[in-house]
C-alpha cells in the first residue's frame, strides 16, 4: 500500500474513533437517564425504549471498533 492510501486510511480510522466516541457519550447519557427512572415506571414504554437504545448504541460502538481494527489492519 503506498504512502497516500495509508495516509487515507489513518483518516478514516481517526474519523471511525471520533464516531465511536461519540455514541458511547450518547449511550452513556441513555444509560444515566435508564438508571434515573423512577422504580414505579421501570416497566414502562420509555424504560424499554431507553433499553433497547442502550442495547442498540451497544452494538454500533462494537461494530465501529471492528471497522477500527479492520482499517488498522489495512494499514499493515
Amino acid at each position: 500500500m503506498n504512502k497516500q492510501r495509508r495516509k487515507d486510511l489513518s483518516r478514516i480510522e481517526s474519523q471511525l474513533e471520533e464516531l465511536r466516541d461519540q455514541l458511547e457519550s450518547l449511550r452513556d447519557e441513555e444509560e444515566e437517564y435508564y438508571e434515573n427512572i423512577p422504580e414505579n415506571m421501570a416497566d414502562s414504554d420509555r424504560a424499554y425504549a431507553a433499553q433497547e437504545a442502550i442495547d442498540k448504541l451497544n452494538d454500533a460502538v462494537d461494530y465501529l471498533n471492528d471497522a477500527i481494527i479492520y482499517v488498522e489492519e489495512a494499514q499493515a
